[in-house]
């Protein structure tokens, strides 16, 4: 890349990120650690021509950001834990709905309101599982600046691809710590924008009728088309239906346009893993501590790699059997009781040889805490 070199928190970049991305309109609430994002926005969204507004709560923050992208906008809106459970209904409703949008969630420790400054990944089950109903979602994460910004494009690439929201899980150490990025040069990278019916104004428009590549083309409400939005199961005119037939197809296009396209929306970064005797699978700040393991342990003989997620939802299952296949032992590293954990044992042949290096105090995991885990995995002989 040969974009400009700036020095910057993780929320900084994000902000950049979603500003290269053709942000338009961004609706927030103050929350610690997601505050920066919302400050910025404030300040530079403006200044591009777009519209920041500070909302009374969370709930007011993801209908404002539904509203304003049903007028045609690139959307986003940052929080933290106890405001990600706030917005739960209103993401069942875009999901629903089929409203691109990007959900901000800057992870913090809990339940409740528990450590707002100390660092967590304990919302990495709420971002899949958090709304009611089935559905699917895409959730990202990163664990440097680099990619968090490469993910925040992917996420609003993501959410007009398949019209749908998007998660990106970040955490409190990621966005607090400053490192170096490089910011793309203008169309270095490739940007998805809203697909425009090309529906004549005054002929009859489907809003929920998929072309044949599954896509669906919108028009912007309150233009030359008028059509219903609704959170009921609803036909491709968008009018609620108790159909049988209407709603199966319904859910199932909800669940296929994402599940079906797993390869396409997964993310990773991979260090060591076709030797590794011990393979390590993290995400986020956890992984730059699985990572300085692996670096600092591989030159003293230590078969270790790793695999580092940057696609949490939907689980890449298939990539981690592939890449868990020749390791006799996996070690997943995160900072909650085992959220990943589940899904890594339920993609991989060999369940019984997976184990959990984790911390929820609200401290980083550290190398350390990794190393004394792979001592008592190795000292038991399994």
């Amino acid at each position: 890349m040969g974009g400009q070199l700036t020095f910057v928190q993780g929320n900084e970049a994000c902000v950049k990120a979603a500003l290269y991305a053709g942000l338009d309109f961004f609706a927030g609430y103050p929350i610690t650690p997601s505050t920066e994002i919302a400050e910025l926005m404030a300040a530079r969204l403006p200044r591009k021509g777009g519209t920041f507004l500070q909302m009374e709560d969370e709930i007011a923050s993801i209908c404002a950001i539904i509203g304003a992208s049903l007028t045609g906008r690139k959307v986003m809106t940052a929080t933290s834990g106890p405001g990600f459970s706030l917005m739960q209904e209103g993401l069942g409703y875009a999901i629903m709905a089929e409203i691109p949008c990007v959900i901000v969630d800057v992870q913090r420790g809990g339940p409740s309101t528990g450590l707002p400054t100390k660092v967590s990944q304990g919302d990495v089950n709420q971002a899949r599982w958090g709304t009611h109903g089935d559905h699917s979602i895409i959730a990202l994460t990163a664990s440097n600046h680099q990619d968090v910004f490469a993910m925040t494009v992917d996420a609003f690439n993501f959410s007009e691809t398949y019209r749908t929201p998007v998660i990106l899980l970040l955490d409190e150490v990621v966005a607090h710590m400053r490192e170096r990025l490089e910011v793309p040069e203008p169309g270095e990278l490739a940007l998805v924008e809203r697909l425009k019916t090309s529906v004549r104004e005054g002929v009859d428009y489907h809003p929920y009728l998929p072309r044949e590549d599954g896509r669906l083309p919108m028009s912007d409400f309150g233009g030359g088309h008028r059509y219903n939005v609704t959170g009921l199961f609803h036909d491709m005119w968008g009018f609620p239906s108790e159909n049988p037939q209407v709603v199966h197809g319904l859910m199932h296009h909800l669940v296929d346009k994402i599940e079906n396209h797993v390869d396409n929306v997964t993310r990773y970064r991979e260090y060591f893993v076709e030797d590794a005797e011990t393979l390590l699978i993290s995400y986020g700040s956890s992984a730059r501590s699985a990572l300085h393991v692996v670096m600092n342990r591989r030159p003293r003989g230590e078969r270790l790699g790793l695999l580092e997620l940057q696609t949490l939802w939907p689980f890449p299952s298939a990539l981690v059997r592939e890449k868990a296949e020749n390791a006799r032992f996996v070690v997943v590293v995160e900072m909650n009781m085992g959220q990943v954990l589940q899904s890594v044992k339920a993609a991989v042949e060999r369940p019984d040889r997976v184990f959990l290096a984790n911390r929820v105090d609200g401290v980083l995991i550290n190398p350390t805490d990794i190393r004394n885990i792979l001592r008592l995995i190795q000292g038991r002989g399994v």
